[in-house]
């Protein structure tokens, strides 16, 4: 199975992508797609093109995003929400299942803890994904995602196999 993880982001979006075989995972590729343009529908298109193109690339089985939390800032989450629709939208033109995950999941799950800091998902994910030079934090978040799709979406689309055969 071959997971793309979306950090989403409107300035800059993470993506990860990695191999997981049974409990074994390992590292593909990763980047950051930093959105260009005057306005925000040119800059959500160039998001769009851009995890397009990664898909096209990397040819991904399945995908995972982070969910979007709210904070203070409303304007903000709206912006980052459009950001997430967008690469959800692209990855579902893709015909790409997505798992949607809660930061704090995802955190728990890399690093054993719900609130841990960027510099310890950046730690746990060098761990489990030697070798892996993430791009940038953003990149080391959009890999951690894709752990934990390995983690919890592999496992259910394996059960949902196993119900379809019996």
């Amino acid at each position: 199975m071959r997971i793309l993880g979306i950090d989403p982001g409107l300035r800059a979006l993470g993506w990860g992508v990695i191999e997981a075989r049974g409990t074994r995972l390992s590292h593909v590729a990763n980047g950051v797609c930093n959105s260009d343009g005057d306005d925000l529908g040119e800059r959500l298109l160039s998001l769009h093109n851009q995890v397009g193109e990664i898909i096209d690339a990397f040819q991904p089985t399945q995908a995972a995003i982070e969910q979007t939390f709210v904070n203070k800032d409303g304007a903000g989450t709206l912006k980052l929400g459009q950001a997430r629709g967008v690469a959800l939208l692209t990855l579902a033109k893709a015909g790409l299942p997505v798992g949607e995950y809660a930061p704090n999941r995802v955190k728990k799950t890399v690093v054993g803890v719900g609130h841990a800091e960027k510099t310890q998902v950046l730690h746990m994910v060098k761990l489990q994904l030697p070798g892996c030079d993430p791009k940038g934090p953003d990149a080391a978040d959009a890999l951690a995602i894709a752990i934990c799709h390995a983690y919890y979406g592999g496992t259910q689309q394996r059960q949902l196999k196993e119900v379809v055969r019996a």
